[in-house]
């Protein structure tokens, strides 16, 4: 990756056109030869980028350029479409290249299937008496997260999610619809668990008769002891 702090002004031409004024930027040119400039604000996303296939071309400035300032541009061009990135350099600060290697990806913790594994380790977070059918269950419109059966032995069906809005709630009402047909498990009962759960989809849920159940991963995982929390 080439890291390049400098005072610059930036034209994009394409789909529309776009002008950044003069100002101190970072621009990074990354392995795959994408270009992104950013400033020091506006979080994550870049003031304007081009993504690769594409090339870099170092050129002297045009007349208009030069004659603000300008002593070097960076041509920056789509192999693919007319896209067009100019770099217009009036300082540089610093210029600098890394080699960081194959970046291994974002390993994800608190996923809906850690959620789904440990709700059947401990299914009793459900309720008293509640036991384990099998995770997974699957019917002709998808898998339920977790089937159980209740103290009474009445089949309940779970579905899991990080954060519940109302799709989930949908989602659960639907394999519900097609659970109770079956004489070999009806009447069966909903559960909408999730770390978080909206109140829109709260209010739905309740309303067709499915209980809401808030999981805390980390008390799950046994490394937040939520009983001897304060707050």
């Amino acid at each position: 990756m080439r890291l390049v702090v400098a005072k610059c002004s930036v034209d994009y031409e394409g789909r529309l056109r776009a002008h950044l004024p003069l100002a101190t930027r970072l621009i990074m040119v990354k392995a795959d030869g994408s270009v992104l400039i950013h400033s020091d604000g506006g979080s994550y996303k870049p003031l304007n980028w081009m993504n690769s296939p594409l090339t870099l071309r170092e050129a002297a400035p045009d007349e208009d350029a030069a004659a603000l300032g300008a002593t070097s541009s960076w041509i920056v061009s789509s192999t693919k479409t007319d896209d067009k990135l100019t770099i217009n350099f009036q300082s540089i600060e610093h210029d600098s290249a890394h080699e960081l290697g194959t970046d291994p990806g974002l390993i994800k913790d608190g996923v809906e299937a850690d959620l789904q594994r440990l709700l059947a380790e401990q299914i009793e977070l459900l309720g008293d008496g509640h036991k384990l059918i099998r995770r997974e269950y699957m019917t002709a419109i998808g898998p339920v997260d977790i089937l159980a059966r209740d103290g009474s032995g009445a089949t309940v069906a779970v579905e899991l999610k990080r954060r519940g809005d109302i799709d989930g709630v949908e989602q659960l009402t639907r394999y519900l619809e097609l659970l109770n047909r079956d004489p070999l498990l009806r009447p069966v009962s909903g559960v909408f668990a999730a770390q978080q759960i909206k109140p829109q989809a709260r209010t739905l849920a309740e309303d067709r008769g499915i209980r809401c159940l808030t999981l805390d991963y980390d008390a799950m995982r046994g490394v937040d002891d939520s009983a001897g929390r304060l707050f």
